[in-house]
């Protein structure tokens, strides 16, 4: 899988001239977004399906600051996959150095209660299957 990039935009920078902390969080749903894509079946497609995937659960640890014009170079992949819940694990790095390592976990859900996505979206749950990093 390609890796997603993100240019740091000014209006996403504090006082400091910092990339706010919050800012992590939208980067790694850009990086999400483009990896189903890249898998062949994007929340568009799901979505059309009246399936969505609310955030559970999300996770950051930041490891150094990242400022202005930076390229942050995002690997995401699967570290985990049930019937019911798919979590995403990324790397941020600019250049060779990690800046951020995250985590966030996405069940799945139709008319307000859960779904088992593997007999819902059998096409969805064996594609990722198939790209899952063990």
């Amino acid at each position: 899988m390609n890796t997603y990039k993100h240019e740091v935009k000014y209006y996403e920078c504090d006082r400091m001239g910092v990339t706010h902390h919050s800012n992590y969080v939208r980067f790694m749903e850009e990086a999400r977004v483009d990896y189903l894509d890249q898998v062949g079946y994007g929340f568009e497609k799901i979505e059309a399906d009246n399936v969505f995937s609310p955030v559970i659960s999300i996770q950051c640890e930041y490891k150094r600051p990242t400022t202005f014009k930076d390229v942050i170079e995002i690997e995401v992949f699967i570290s985990h996959v049930t019937e019911m819940k798919f979590e995403f694990t990324y790397v941020m790095r600019v250049g060779e150095k990690i800046v951020c390592n995250g985590k966030s976990l996405h069940c799945f859900i139709e008319n307000g209660r859960p779904v088992a996505i593997s007999k819902r979206l059998p096409e969805l749950y064996q594609a990722i299957c198939k790209v899952k990093k063990d």
